[in-house]
């Protein structure tokens, strides 16, 4: 994986810390997974650290589909007479 890939996803967030959306959030934290990559000299540590930034990286698409859905949560009404 290329750090490439992270800035195609849209890592580049001008609006900084203050203002990431869970999204923003998991895309930086793949970028600081992945960057562990390049300095890793065991291969098995090297793995993981890749499965571990793609995991990142499914859970900022997930976050992205998630902000899209715009599904309202409305608690169930209680009942007067039931306790």
């Amino acid at each position: 994986m290329s750090k490439n890939t992270l800035l195609c996803a849209g890592l580049a967030n001008s609006r900084g810390t203050r203002d990431m959306t869970p999204r923003d959030v998991y895309l930086t934290r793949a970028a600081e997974i992945i960057a562990k990559v390049d300095g890793e000299a065991d291969p098995a540590l090297k793995a993981e650290f890749e499965n571990l930034g793609r995991a990142y990286l499914r859970l900022a698409e997930q976050a992205e589909r998630n902000d899209r859905a715009d599904i309202p949560y409305e608690p169930p009404i209680k009942a007067a007479n039931n306790p």
